[in-house]
């Protein structure tokens, strides 16, 4: 496999959120990555004292490490493992049952000589480009399903204009709606405290002949495809794998910047921290 990666903060005075790595063994044979995107909660108390960023970097750090050590683990088994052991380093100092504790979606990959495995939970994506040209998204949609009275909220909020206090309220609002649908069975999942979580990833494998090349990307990443509908996510694929991951990332922030109050192109933050794995066999 060949890798590149690229990731930027969507505004320079605050941290990253975002993780991203990629573990090459010693031997030679096989290899994993691990993309994670860190949910920034709300303004007010989250029950725990450390940071998104933390929270990322420990889960993720545990996940790789998983990945290439314990191959007779799947990868559901590593997320489920990895929250177990972040959530152990946590549990005296923080409350993990409160509804904004920190968080994550998360991309998986692992490949060996002869197959290629992945897991993907919550909205961040996995581009998985095949031999026979075609591109496959692997996506979980449940977050773009949420209950209607949700997703008018949602258009409602973004209606409203940016920086007002009627648009602050409303916020306030949503943001309540999507923590009560948050991992439960109307609603979406992401990786928080409780192992239990992984089994509700997506997962899937493959022959790793079948596969040319895998770009996962977090959704300030996505945008170029979901939001701006600059391309497909097939044109996604190859302007990552012609140019590199920062092009794409740059291609997004110029996109932003050409539009800074969200009017055309509506969304939450007017610039999201974005992260891009490309691997190539």
């Amino acid at each position: 496999m060949r890798i590149a990666l690229a990731t930027e903060p969507g505004d320079p005075q605050r941290p990253n959120e975002d993780y991203a790595s990629v573990a090459l063994p010693a031997s030679g044979e096989g290899g994993a990555l691990v993309l994670l995107d860190g949910v920034t909660p709300p303004e007010g108390d989250d029950g725990c004292v450390h940071s998104v960023p933390w929270f990322t970097a420990r889960l993720g750090g545990a996940m790789l490490e998983l990945s290439v050590s314990r191959r007779d683990m799947t990868l559901t088994e590593v997320l489920a493992a990895a929250l177990a052991e972040t959530a152990a380093t946590h549990r005296g100092t923080c409350d993990l049952s409160h509804p904004r504790t920190p968080q994550a979606t998360v991309v998986a990959a692992r490949w060996s000589a002869d197959t290629v495995e992945h897991l993907v939970l919550s909205d961040s994506v996995l581009l998985v480009a095949k031999a026979d040209g075609s591109v496959q998204p692997v996506r979980d949609t449940r977050l773009d399903t949420l209950p209607p009275a949700v997703r008018a909220q949602r258009a409602a909020v973004r209606a409203l204009p940016r920086d007002s206090a009627e648009r602050a309220a409303a916020a306030r609002e949503y943001v309540r709606a999507v923590e009560a649908l948050r991992n439960t069975e109307n609603g979406f999942f992401t990786a928080a405290a409780d192992p239990s979580v992984a089994t509700r990833a997506l997962t899937g494998t493959a022959p790793r002949a079948e596969i040319r090349s895998l770009t996962a990307l977090t959704d300030g990443a996505t945008r170029w495809v979901d939001v701006f509908h600059a391309g497909t996510w097939a044109e996604c694929a190859a302007l990552v794998a012609t140019a590199g991951p920062q092009a794409l990332i740059d291609r997004v922030r110029a996109l932003e910047n050409a539009d800074p109050h969200s009017t055309t192109h509506p969304r939450g933050k007017p610039h999201d921290d974005a992260a891009v794995i490309h691997a190539t066999t």
